[in-house]
């Protein structure tokens, strides 16, 4: 899940905004997030992103804040992702009729990746689902898709209630923090009296972090390192990020290195690498798909993803790596007899590899990892090479 692009050292411009501005006529009629005046106080870029206000990077720059989240920790700004509380006894039935995964089976504090698809079978948008101890499922989404998700779960909780069923929707407006990086949980752990080793990856706890009540702690994160997602309620979120960054090891960090992490993950970012007319089996996320719900078919666009799950979809998305000038969205993939096989999606030099990186969608008999391949760059091609994601070892962690 996540929203920005990458170029060298700075992005161009984060997919699905303005063209990259500081302060003034750019950013009139842009949402804000709580932290802003902490943001722009600490010297970071501001931006327009997804229509809102939002740090590219601080003084020490793109590529520092990058390794410096791969060695030690850093605190992103999440707050313009959409968090939306589910409530009522027909949640699970409502949540499940939107996506493809199997909410059902979640534990109480588990959480899921899951694909709200169309009946196309394209994916609408990525969701995080929690089913929590406190009787709601919490969403998280992604913010360029927050009103088109939003007119959806409506209508469906509305069109449900109308058979008698027991469901509805509360949007919140909590502030939501990333900590991510290797020294996390031991930052963390110093302001919760919950014992983050009992905490694995996708799982969430209600809890009081540095003093501040209400909060909701997730072991998760847009990275690839160890880290925690924490929805904090908007009045106390100044007072929670000081307290985080006030811990020599953690930096403020911004969109440029949120995406470059992401892409040495491996994890998807929507608009560039899924959108709606990209289905699961296509993307590489066919694991998202429960095993009872591929059984029942009763998902959207259920018809179109089995197919192609018994067919083998026509073209794959695939990671590359390649030496040269770096290779950016929409670039062309050319097979070895120098016709288009495929466009990149998303690309950016590697901080962590000192090369450069990429994915995109490419014809499936193109798609087996160390296929030798072109980019086209600047007019110019160059080799590229189909690589397996993650290009850098992801760290989630697992309680033992």
């Amino acid at each position: 899940m996540l929203r920005a692009g990458c170029r060298a050292a700075l992005p161009r411009r984060p997919p699905g905004s303005a063209p990259l501005s500081g302060a003034g006529g750019a950013e009139e009629g842009l949402k804000r997030t709580p932290l802003d005046a902490l943001h722009r106080s600490r010297g970071g870029r501001m931006v327009p992103f997804a229509g809102w206000s939002l740090p590219l990077h601080y003084g020490q720059g793109h590529l520092q804040s990058h390794l410096h989240t791969r060695r030690c920790c850093s605190l992103f700004d999440v707050s313009h992702m959409p968090q939306t509380r589910v409530y009522g006894r027909d949640r699970v039935r409502f949540m499940e009729s939107l996506v493809v995964g199997d909410i059902a089976e979640l534990k109480l504090g588990q959480g899921t990746l899951t694909l709200l698809t169309n009946e196309r079978g394209g994916i609408v948008d990525d969701l995080i689902v929690t089913n929590t101890s406190e009787d709601h499922l919490y969403v998280v989404s992604n913010a360029g898709c927050a009103d088109k998700d939003l007119a959806i779960m409506r209508g469906r909780a509305e069109e449900l209630r109308g058979t008698g069923a027991d469901v509805h929707l509360e949007v919140s407006d909590n502030a939501l923090l990333a900590l991510q990086g290797p020294s996390m949980a031991r930052v963390l752990q110093a302001g919760l009296s919950d014992d983050l080793a009992k905490l694995s990856f996708m799982n969430s706890i209600a809890t009081t972090v540095f003093g501040v009540p209400g909060c909701r702690v997730t072991r998760c994160g847009y990275t690839g390192e160890d880290g925690v997602e924490i929805s904090v309620p908007a009045g106390r979120a100044v007072e929670l990020a000081e307290q985080l960054l006030g811990v020599p090891e953690v930096w403020p960090a911004g969109l440029a290195a949120r995406d470059s992490l992401r892409l040495e993950a491996g994890l998807c970012l929507y608009g560039n690498d899924i959108d709606e007319t990209t289905t699961p089996v296509e993307a590489g996320l066919l694991w998202t798909l429960g095993k009872r719900r591929r059984t029942a078919m009763d998902f959207p666009g259920a018809a179109i993803i089995m197919a192609q799950v018994k067919e083998k979809p026509k073209r794959k998305r695939v990671g590359l790596t390649s030496v040269g000038p770096p290779i950016r969205p929409h670039a062309a993939i050319l097979g070895p007899e120098g016709t288009p096989v495929g466009t990149v999606t998303s690309g950016c030099p590697s901080p962590s590899l000192g090369k450069n990186i990429a994915m995109g969608y490419v014809e499936a008999a193109h798609s087996r990892a160390g296929t030798a391949l072109t980019v086209e760059v600047r007019k110019k091609q160059h080799p590229a090479l189909v690589t397996k994601m993650p290009f850098v070892p992801t760290q989630y962690y697992m309680a033992k």
